[in-house]
């Protein structure tokens, strides 16, 4: 009996061992990367911490398994929390934290472990959002695009699209940089060649990035410094997460869509690996929605190390490559009787097939050089490639649209074909000091790029859509023929890019902070060399109250798809805008923050596109912008986080050719978001999000019939005459989440469920016409689900 009580005992002991785990990492100072020694690191209602070494590393042992907040302060450096650390049995907890430099307005203020925020050097529009605040984002399915959406100023193409415009530009004014690799995009699913052979302006459907993967995300909407460039909106820097340097852990996610599996973990003493990969297949929600039916799938494959070389090299590797594709067949739109082309959403006389990847393969070394100072070598190689094919199907229909017999009627598979490939070779060189008032960042760009285009179309086609200025030669036709002497094109050149730049963060006094910068750019395929001189700072009225500004010129490189597509002789130029910002910002505690600013953009150079059935542009366009954003955010500490915003935006185009001015396509005058996250205990997430934004404009048009004047084939054509004269139906959506989640000893299970919209009210995100019955079928989504189970050992 006695030795069966020893027995027991030893197991309860071992159980009891098994329910904790620790908390390891390093402090390092933000703008020099030197370690911080003697920071003191707190966790929160518990009577556990440590201090940092001379190294700036810290231990905690024996955390019990649970969910909590880690406090970090250090004499001269604001104090940081960071939230929602989860402590697993037999685990280590492992992160590299940077601390900012201490400001003396700020008093007792303790900041939130948010990049880049209630920094002097990002003083306007600047957002983050932490790894667990993108999971629980309702709506956003664990997508960083998507939960970008709900911030002020930020637009998307609605719940089908997770591509972001930001503040009166498009989807593709964004500069997207990744572990400091500069990307073409970030998105899945983008259609090009669809509208009419031309791009679609809504961007992608998903981001390229599992759930999970991110692990620090900074956001300026606007006003950003002169380190980047090439794109005039907005900044969105991503890092990718570090792999744990003390113990593995495995983690796989399955719902609707697919499956994420994720390792973890230190493969030597010094190196650290990150590897993901996700498998998405859209077969299942489409059967479930009852939608058009295609085949869509995508994969995401990323593996990173780091290393510590020595105590000043850290070194990073990064491969990333992102294949997807779609496909439309003549036996996908011929499936069944009694199917009405002019449903919502339908698209059933249209036939496709879409093939792409993106591959990213980089190396970052940071170099401490002194205690001062420190240097950032990127090297890295990045390609694209699309291939798009688009044919028709001409079913034969009844009066109302109703399509007859399915596998009746000519079709064609490939109309048009483009292929788009893009490869670039480039280089980074950071440079930053601190001086005693000052820090100081300089650095160079160096990029080798190769473009390989073609654009071809089989024969003669027949557009049935078009604006008034376009037939103006022809007024009784109201048709236009999409000839191939003017569509299509062949192109492949190279070039290089190179770019220089310095910034200055100038403390002037205790309460002023002035950062003046310049940056020059030379692009190749345009041969044009400009000058970008930039200006932001920060006055602080008292410990919680501020007044922040940015102003600058920023010029963006004309696409490359629009380069490739221009006749002999037709070079364009770089886009131009001038961008200006005044905020105000109470901070009224350490995660509750209130914003307002206002902004305005004057756009100059900008790209139009007098006929829209030729490749033909000019840089004609002019235009402006400008708007308000007010929020009052509260992030993620304790159990709940939550945001309340308001914006007002106009954005006005002038394409000069006699029509005037004309609302954006991403004009939306007014938005409210309204979001919020309860976490009741250590099992249950409970989320909501709100959001309604005035509907996106769209042409006004008149509708002609029997337009070809024959019996035997009756077909219609829209006549814009007014571009983005009308709008869609205001856009409203109710997002609900709900994740639970129980830690064991083997590790954690989660379970969860992710609603969009609810209450399956149909937002129009675009209109396409059918020519076969003169009726208009809306582009757009109803309610959107997903749900699954996640484990990680």
């Amino acid at each position: 009996m006695k030795q069966i009580l020893l027995i027991l005992l030893f197991f309860v002991s071992l159980g009891a061992f098994a329910q904790t785990g620790a908390i390891r990492g390093r402090i390092i100072d933000n703008i020099t990367k030197q370690p911080v020694i003697g920071a003191s690191v707190r966790i929160d209602n518990i009577q556990l911490g440590a201090t940092t070494d001379t190294a700036g590393v810290f231990t905690i042992n024996n955390v019990p398994i649970g969910t909590y907040s880690v406090t970090i302060s250090s004499i001269g450096f604001q104090t940081k929390n960071i939230s929602e650390i989860i402590i697993t049995s037999n685990k280590t907890y492992y992160s590299e934290i940077e601390l900012l430099e201490g400001a003396s307005t700020l008093g007792e203020v303790t900041v939130n472990a948010f990049r880049g925020e209630n920094n002097p050097m990002t003083p306007v529009s600047t957002y983050s959002f932490s790894r667990e605040e993108i999971f629980r984002n309702p709506g956003a399915q664990g997508d960083i695009m998507r939960a970008l959406s709900v911030l002020p100023g930020v637009v998307s193409g609605g719940s089908q699209f997770s591509a972001i415009a930001a503040r009166g530009q498009g989807t593709q004014d964004n500069v997207y940089m990744v572990d400091d690799i500069p990307m073409f995009n970030l998105s899945h699913l983008e259609a090009e060649g669809f509208n009419s052979g031309f791009n679609d302006p809504n961007g992608g459907r998903f981001s390229i990035f599992a759930p999970r993967i991110i692990d620090n995300v900074q956001f300026q909407n606007g006003g950003f410094d002169a380190v980047y460039g090439r794109r005039s909106s907005s900044y969105l820097g991503l890092g990718v997460k570090e792999g744990n340097r003390e113990t593995w852990s495995f983690s796989g996610q399955f719902d609707l869509l697919g499956a994420t599996l994720i390792a973890d973990g230190p493969i030597s003493e010094k190196t650290s690996v990150f590897a993901s990969a996700r498998y998405q297949n859209f077969a299942m929600l489409i059967n479930l929605l009852d939608e058009n039916r295609s085949a869509v799938s995508y994969g995401d494959y990323i593996i990173k190390t780091t290393t510590e070389i020595n105590a000043k090299n850290k070194l990073s590797f990064i491969a990333m490559y992102n294949p997807e594709g779609t496909s439309r067949t003549i036996d996908d739109v011929a499936f069944g009787t009694a199917i009405n082309i002019n449903d919502d959403n339908s698209g059933r006389n249209i036939l496709w097939n879409h093939e792409s990847s993106k591959t990213v393969v980089g190396l970052n070394l940071r170099t401490l050089i002194n205690s001062s100072s420190f240097i950032k070598n990127v090297l890295y190689y990045r390609s694209s490639t699309v291939d798009n094919n688009f044919g028709r199907f001409n079913p034969s229909l009844d009066a109302d649209g109703i399509i007859i017999d399915p596998r009746f009627g000519g079709y064609e598979t490939n109309i048009r074909h483009i292929t788009n490939n893009q490869q670039e070779v480039g280089y980074r060189s950071i440079y930053t000091r601190r001086f005693n008032k000052a820090a100081l960042t300089a650095g160079v760009d160096a990029m080798m790029l190769n473009l390989d285009y073609e654009r071809r179309l089989s024969r003669t086609d027949t557009v049935y859509s078009f604006r008034t200025i376009e037939i103006g030669a022809n007024p009784a036709r109201y048709y236009q023929l999409l000839d191939p002497s003017l569509f299509n094109s062949t192109f492949d050149d190279n070039a290089f890019n190179g770019s220089a730049y310095v910034t200055l963060s100038w403390k002037l006094s205790d309460r002023f902070t002035l950062n003046p910068g310049i940056r020059y750019d030379y692009t190749g395929f345009t041969e044009q060399h400009m000058l970008s001189p930039r200006l932001s700072g920060s006055y602080s009225l008292s410990d919680r109250h501020s007044i922040n500004f940015a102003t600058g010129i920023y010029y963006q490189d004309a696409a490359y798809a629009d380069i490739a597509g221009q006749p002999a002789g037709n070079t364009l130029k770089n886009e131009e805008t001038i961008q200006s910002i005044l905020g105000y910002k109470i901070q009224f505690s350490s995660d509750l923050k209130f914003v307002a600013e206002g902004w305005h953009k004057q756009f100059y150079d900008v790209a139009v596109q007098p006929n829209r059935a030729q490749s033909y542009l000019t840089n004609d366009g002019s235009g402006y912008a400008y708007g308000a954003d007010i929020s009052l955010i509260k992030r993620l500490s304790r159990n709940y986080y939550g945001q309340i915003s308001y914006s007002y935006m106009e954005s006005v185009r002038d394409d000069n050719n006699g029509l005037g001015n004309y609302d954006y396509i991403f004009n939306i005058p007014h938005t409210v978001t309204l979001m919020g996250s309860y976490k009741p205990n250590n099992k249950w997430i409970f989320s909501g999000k709100f959001r309604y934004s005035t509907g996106r404009p769209t042409d006004r048009y008149v509708i002609h019939s029997d337009v070809l004047g024959t019996a035997d084939m009756l077909r219609y054509a829209q006549e814009v005459t007014a571009v983005n004269g009308d709008r869609f139906p205001d856009f409203i959506s109710l997002d609900i989440r709900v994740d639970y989640n129980v830690q064991r000893r083997w590790g954690t299970f989660s379970a969860f469920v992710d609603m969009v919209n609810t209450s399956n009210r149909f937002n129009v995100n675009a209109e396409l016409f059918i020519p076969e019955t003169g009726r208009i079928s809306n582009v757009g989504l109803g309610v959107f689900p997903t749900f699954g189970v996640r484990v990680e050992l």
